[in-house]
């Protein structure tokens, strides 16, 4: 019984450990430092976890959770086109306070099957909220949800580095993006926040630095 709760210990340690540096590094962290945070050895962090798909299926299952159930709050929404822009709007807030939920969400990876399945509710949430949008005659015609969730990916991406210069930077962007398809003339609302400064958006495109391929090796 010992061995099993010393076990579960190390597990829970390892999630945690997992969770906190995947938020800070991203999913590309190493896990010597996933390892070394949680107090255990790397054999033991491979005897829970045998490949990187393993341990950020463990560390997100619950947080893609919670995308999928904003999503059906979205789809509840009065119309289409304010269920689409608080559903993106609580999307990117998740993005921008986590490395790791923000690669999760802007890119593939094999072998998360709660990854699979947040991304197939995700489009279909898109969709849906997109179609009723367009029916309101709120949306330009000619939009599809490609366009959008290609927008989406690459606004995605740069989150972190804007969140790290300006931390609510992110929903002046999105909602350049999200005013950008609509119908007619321009809302009257004022975007919000400051513009980058010249310095500021010198950081944020330090920050982003050269892209960098996802390694193929767990370790």
């Amino acid at each position: 019984m010992s061995v099993r709760r010393d076990a579960r210990r190390n597990r829970e340690l390892l999630v945690a450990a997992a969770r906190e540096v995947f938020a800070g590094q991203g999913l590309d962290a190493p896990f010597d430092e996933i390892a070394r945070r949680a107090g255990v050895g790397n054999a033991t962090l491979y005897r829970h976890f045998p490949t990187r798909a393993a341990l950020i299926e463990e560390v997100f299952h619950d947080r893609l959770a919670h995308t999928v159930a904003a999503g059906e709050r979205a789809r509840g929404a009065e119309d289409g086109w304010s269920g689409l822009t608080g559903y993106l709007e609580e999307v990117f807030a998740g993005l921008a306070a986590d490395r790791g939920a923000n690669d999760l969400m802007t890119s593939s990876i094999e072998g998360v099957p709660s990854l699979d399945a947040i991304h197939a509710h995700n489009r279909e949430t898109v969709d849906l909220l997109l179609a009723r949008a367009r029916e309101s005659g709120v949306l330009r015609a000619d939009v599809t949800t490609e366009d959008l969730l290609l927008l989406l990916a690459a606004l995605g991406r740069i989150v972190p580095a804007l969140a790290a210069t300006v931390p609510d930077g992110w929903r002046r962007s999105l909602t350049l993006v999200l005013d950008g398809l609509r119908t007619g003339p321009a809302p009257a609302r004022a975007l919000p926040g400051a513009p980058l400064s010249p310095g500021e958006l010198g950081d944020v495109l330090r920050d982003l630095g050269p892209h960098r391929a996802r390694p193929a090796s767990p370790a």
